[in-house]
């Protein structure tokens, strides 16, 4: 298939299938209006446990993920060139991050990252879970978590390419992906560097006009 062609397929549908917004779709029928009148007001897994508990904040993860790994696998099943799937796997986190079907506002794409790097390349999500595991044991901080453990699969996919294991149209994902969590943590790691950020289940409260 013509790359240009393939490479539009990947976009379209990793974002259309990212920007299913999950979170709000579970705070709904955990009797939360809008998942982001709560916490940090993002969609995803953490503001989920902060503010409607474990059980859900699980079920917000799973989907979160489920949302990149489809993404990637079902490009990769459909179209054979390799830029359908490295596309697939960034814009459905950028779907996740600006979903045209929730006003453009959710999360900060870190488990459909997730999602995306275990289907590129199951070593990658790996180094995610074991940086990402470890980060959160010592600091308690899922931002740094988040930053830091996706930081760590860009690492790895930039080595597999280099070591000719992975298609080198990935080193695009990787990167975009890598800088897309980044960026939706800038005012995380402002908070880090000020000492203000909550740790893990912290900071669940309902916001009021001046924090929205």
């Amino acid at each position: 298939m013509n790359p240009l062609l393939a490479a539009v397929i990947g976009v379209v549908v990793g974002y259309l299938m990212g920007a299913i917004p999950v979170g709000l779709i579970v705070g709904r029928i955990a009797g939360v209006e809008d998942l982001r009148a709560y916490g940090s007001g993002k969609t995803g897994f953490t503001n989920a446990l902060r503010s409607l508990g474990l059980r859900w904040a699980v079920l917000v993860m799973v989907g979160d993920i489920g949302k990149g790994l489809l993404a990637v696998l079902l490009c990769r099943m459909l179209v054979e060139s390799p830029w359908a799937g490295a596309l697939a796997g960034a814009a459905a986190v950028l779907g996740h991050i600006f979903p045209v079907f929730a006003g453009w506002r959710g999360g900060r794409g870190v488990s459909t990252a997730f999602g995306a790097f275990l289907a590129v390349a199951p070593p990658a999500a790996l180094v995610v879970v074991l940086f990402s595991a470890v980060i959160l044991a010592v600091s308690r901080y899922a931002s740094l978590m988040s930053v830091v453990g996706v930081f760590a699969g860009f690492v790895v996919v930039v080595a597999l390419v280099f070591t000719h294991n992975l298609a080198a149209e990935y080193l695009v994902f990787a990167l975009l992906t890598m800088l897309a969590v980044e960026f939706s943590h800038v005012e995380n790691i402002r908070r880090l560097l000020a000492g203000t950020e909550p740790k893990l289940g912290q900071g669940g409260a309902r916001r009021t006009p001046a924090t929205r």
